[in-house]
């Protein structure tokens, strides 16, 4: 008898490591793994480059238009094994997780037509559960009937040292106060944004990973996981 398969939905702060446990996670119990945040990156890379949001503007009404031209997909990468995006054909995987997109992506993922093209493409992705999910409102809007959901948490000093390490290790040119702000900004519009604003699900799992190590933190969820699907 095939075990059951379940719809794990992983929200939480900026910087808390959703997506590298999720990927884990995924890989482990052999489910599809979708990182939604990256959705939402490779739209607020998309309205960059077309000008229609910087430092000192946001055209919104400007980029509901374009949504219709918007095409993203998930295509795995052979050597790493993971599932890369693409926006309109093209790998922007590596362009996306630039602390420039970061800046911006809160406010795109604010925008209620921008969210419901999303949502509406997520939900698709899992109607056949056997899936991992990240992002701000996977359990509380996208599949608030998810069977195992978890909120990640950690503080915004500990979330900004990780971040900063993780870009300067790639070779971005990024200073640790810069990096600091943008997690401080990004949780505030996370959090008080109209539609789908950041909050835990009153049946979501609390993780604190303030002062647990990866592997730590892999297995605790594991477990979690193990024990719901049994």
């Amino acid at each position: 008898m095939d075990k059951k398969k379940i719809i794990i939905a992983i929200d939480g702060h900026s910087s808390t490591g959703k997506s590298t446990v999720a990927k884990q996670l995924a890989r482990a119990l052999g489910y599809i793994y979708v990182d939604t945040g990256a959705m939402y990156r490779a739209i607020s890379l998309y309205a960059m480059r077309l000008g229609l949001i910087d430092e000192s503007h946001f055209d919104e009404i400007a980029l509901e238009g374009e949504l219709p031209k918007i095409n993203i997909n998930f295509r795995i990468n052979n050597e790493s094994g993971l599932a890369e995006v693409l926006l309109n054909g093209e790998n922007v995987e590596r362009e996306i997780r630039t602390l420039a997109v970061s800046k911006f992506v809160s406010k795109v993922a604010a925008v209620s037509s921008v969210r419901r093209k999303l949502v509406e493409q997520q939900q698709e992705m899992g109607k056949d559960r056997g899936i991992v999910m990240d992002g701000r409102d996977i359990g509380t809007v996208v599949f608030p009937d998810a069977e195992l959901k978890l909120f990640m948490t950690a503080t915004a000093k500990d979330r900004a040292e990780r971040r900063f390490i993780e870009l300067t290790e790639r070779g971005d040119n990024v200073t640790y106060e810069d990096v600091l702000k943008n997690v401080v900004n990004r949780d505030h519009i996370d959090s008080t944004r109209k539609d789908s604003p950041l909050q835990k699900a009153e049946d979501a799992i609390k993780i604190d990973n303030s002062n647990l190590t990866l592997s730590e933190q892999f297995n605790q969820i594991l477990k979690l996981a193990q024990s719901t699907i049994n």
